[in-house]
């Protein structure tokens, strides 16, 4: 097989239904006409100051993904260029997540901070060529030269310095002499410009604090904007992927390249991922994290990969969804229930269905045998038989849902209700007879039950049909877990991230979204999984085994209701 086959495999594998988008379309015209030998050439560029989220993880897909499809290569670099808010806790937690999702840059792994001393070397050059200069302007007056979005701004008075005054000037921010904030060094373009990011934009600063690679060796740093654009061109990169806020910027990012006289790739912008009751912004979700809103950024209400990841989501699940979605021009709001939809549709033959009680109530069957135990047949996946069966342990007395139970039904309650007769699953059909209630409070303590020995499932005896049927654990046999609800961190559906963004977001939290229930219990079938296993707790949703858990006590995270509100639009 040869090279670009095997590629083509490889993407099928990790985006197995990736379709055709604008920006395959720019490949294959540039494909056709090498512009760049038929190369394809992406790169993830991260910045290390926070925890990914699954807005780059459409990006991780998208830029990995076209590699892959192409048979070219995908760089993760990450964009360390402003060591006041980096660290390598964010280093390591982008590469864990982008393996985890399935992807490898391989030998290819870069930092902004590689090119520093290259990234220096061009900007002399460009200032010999007078098209960049030092400038004294505070931050404030900068602002207030800078003009609007219908006025155009105004020259610094530092714009005409000669060539030989900025080069002392700049080698002098280099070596430590000015203090932060003094100087920045400016590119030279257009005050007039109606796009105001080519007004004489900033490409250096001075900032004194410790890098986390280069450690002090610097004290001046390039943008962002700057930076970019150069260490795409030193690593060859063909098609620069970046989301649509940068669609302005990208007048500069030409510029840059042409002014310089260097290689020349091509930025492409795309729709970012904008989820509803999500909020996206890394500084937003940076102060939940330090302001204890959550437990951490991998905390399972969170919108991060590895918050996804601990809450139970797959890789296949995120790459199906980043499917899914495509890639746009224009922004829009996708609904979070494709989400959950696509965590459903991967789970529904791969995890295995067992019974959870989360909010006990005893149950006891007057007529069956004391100190008899049964083990029952239980299929583990239905939708999947060659995951085979287990058996379960049925006595005397079991536990079953307090939801389960109602004197006083309303119409059409199908569950056990005094006189009224329900199948356990995978059991027998039993009959309540009796309530046993506190005389102080009335709260329901026990229900009584008397069992019809000749209906045990499986058995081929069953004579009669019965509309409920109830989950279940056996008493004596049941292993204690608390299990964790998780409801939408945003209470807003509709809301537009700008719109988040412009008030305080706090004020939009859910202060329901999360319900820990201390007194659960589980079937002993899973007694002995490990953390990250996945179930189904039969009709309670997908839950995943959290790391919190103990020998003494098991702790399931619900991944998702069952209820799939997704498919049913789809199906309208």
């Amino acid at each position: 097989m040869n090279t670009e086959m095997e590629a083509v495999d490889k993407e099928v594998a990790a985006n197995p239904n990736m379709p055709s988008n604008f920006i395959e379309n720019i490949i294959n015209e540039d494909i056709k006409t090498e512009k760049y030998g038929k190369r394809v050439h992406t790169r993830f560029p991260p910045e290390p100051n926070g925890y990914l989220h699954i807005g780059h993880a459409k990006s991780i897909c998208l830029n990995f993904g076209l590699a892959l499809k192409y048979g070219g290569k995908c760089n993760l670099r990450f964009d360390d260029t402003n060591p006041t808010k980096e660290d390598v806790e964010y280093v390591d937690s982008i590469q864990e997540d982008i393996k985890w999702l399935g992807f490898d840059w391989e030998d290819r792994k870069f930092y902004a901070s590689d090119y520093f001393e290259k990234i220096y070397e061009v900007t002399i050059e460009l200032i010999k060529k007078g098209k960049a200069y030092v400038c004294d302007l505070s931050a404030e007056e900068m602002r207030q030269y800078r003009g609007t979005l219908t006025e155009p701004g105004k020259e610094s008075p530092y714009r005409n310095r000669s060539v030989e005054e900025n080069l002392d000037l700049f080698e002098k921010m280099r070596a430590g002499e000015f203090a932060e904030g003094s100087r920045v060094l400016r590119a030279k373009i257009d005050m007039a410009s109606p796009n105001i990011n080519m007004r004489d934009p900033v490409l250096y600063r001075i900032i004194r604090i410790k890098h986390h690679r280069t450690g002090d060796e610097w004290c001046i740093y390039p943008m962002y904007d700057y930076a970019h654009p150069i260490s795409d061109s030193l690593e060859g990169v063909t098609h620069s992927i970046c989301t649509l806020e940068f669609e302005d910027h990208r007048p500069l990012y030409d510029w840059t390249l042409a002014s310089l006289g260097i290689y020349q790739s091509q930025q492409i912008e795309f729709a970012r991922l904008n989820l509803t009751n999500t909020i996206m912004s890394k500084r937003y979700l940076r102060r939940l994290v330090e302001e204890g809103y959550v437990s951490g950024w991998d905390d399972p209400r969170m919108p991060t990969i590895s918050g996804l990841r601990r809450r139970g989501y797959t890789p296949e699940s995120i790459r199906d969804f980043c499917d899914r979605i495509g890639v746009a021009k224009s922004n829009s709001t996708v609904d979070v229930a494709l989400l959950e939809h696509c965590i459903r549709e991967d789970l529904n033959t791969k995890v295995a269905r067992v019974m959870a009680v989360l909010k006990p109530l005893k149950l006891v069957i007057d007529n069956y045998p004391e100190g008899q135990v049964e083990e029952l047949v239980a299929e583990n996946n239905p939708e999947n038989p060659e995951m085979g069966s287990r058996t379960i342990p049925f006595s005397r007395e079991i536990y079953i849902e307090q939801d389960d139970f109602m004197e006083n039904p309303p119409k059409k309650y199908f569950r056990l209700t005094p006189g009224a007769e329900v199948r356990l699953k995978n059991a027998y059909l039993v009959k309540c007879e009796q309530v046993v209630k506190d005389e102080q409070t009335g709260e329901i303590l026990e229900v009584h039950c008397t069992y019809d020995p000749d209906t045990k499932s499986g058995s081929g005896t069953v004579s009669r049909k019965v509309k409920g049927v109830l989950h279940w654990v056996s008493a004596a046999h049941a292993v204690k877990a608390e299990v964790r609800l998780y409801d939408y961190l945003m209470k807003t559906e509709e809301q537009k991230e700008e719109e988040k963004e412009s008030r305080d977001f706090i004020d939009s939290l859910n202060p329901n979204s999360i319900e820990v229930l201390k007194n659960c219990l589980v079937e002993p079938s899973i007694k002995t999984a490990q953390a990250g296993s996945r179930f189904q707790f039969l009709r309670n949703g997908y839950f995943v085994m959290d790391r919190d858990s103990t020998a003494d006590m098991l702790v399931f995270n619900r991944i998702v209701s069952l209820k799939d509100s997704w498919a049913k639009m789809e199906k309208k």
